[in-house]
């Protein structure tokens, strides 16, 4: 469920949809190792909120930040793709690990995750906590319940 909501967040504030399902999966990733503690170095500051109203969206050669949140990327074939412990998660990983899960339900949840994004004004999508607390948290059980129903097989 997060990286599905990650990934429709993404694509709303600007990324292609292979890029956002990167960015999706990635996240999710994070955040699952971010419950159980980081083994790795620590990453690079967060960015001032002033500097995000400048430019939401900041790439350097080895990281992109959406909004205040910094994820390391690779570019290949002129798309970004986003990564963990130098592993790029890509479309096919996506597919793989988070769209099969669904099976034909998929586009639906994908709908879904997309209108309730759509809510929020982009200042709640481009903070990690406020995204994290007003779009995410409320939802994810509720979510979690209606994916898995939708998800069974008839």
């Amino acid at each position: 469920m997060m990286a599905t909501l990650q990934a429709a967040r993404a694509l709303t504030l600007g990324l292609s949809e292979t890029e956002a399902k990167s960015w999706g999966l990635n996240r999710a990733i994070f955040y699952a190792a971010a419950k159980r503690g980081f083994k790795e170095k620590v990453p690079p500051r967060r960015r001032e909120w002033s500097e995000v109203l400048r430019k939401p969206v900041r790439e350097t050669r080895e990281l992109y930040f959406l909004g205040d949140e910094m994820a390391y990327k690779a570019k290949r074939a002129g798309e970004i793709h986003f990564t963990i412990g130098g592993k790029a998660q890509t479309e096919a990983d996506f597919r793989k690990q988070i769209e099969t899960r669904f099976g034909r339900a998929f586009n639906k949840a994908w709908k879904e995750a997309l209108a309730i994004i759509q809510q929020f004004p982009e200042e709640i999508l481009l903070s990690q906590s406020q995204f994290y607390e007003q779009v995410y948290k409320p939802r994810r059980d509720e979510l979690a319940a209606k994916w898995t129903e939708i998800a069974k097989p008839s």
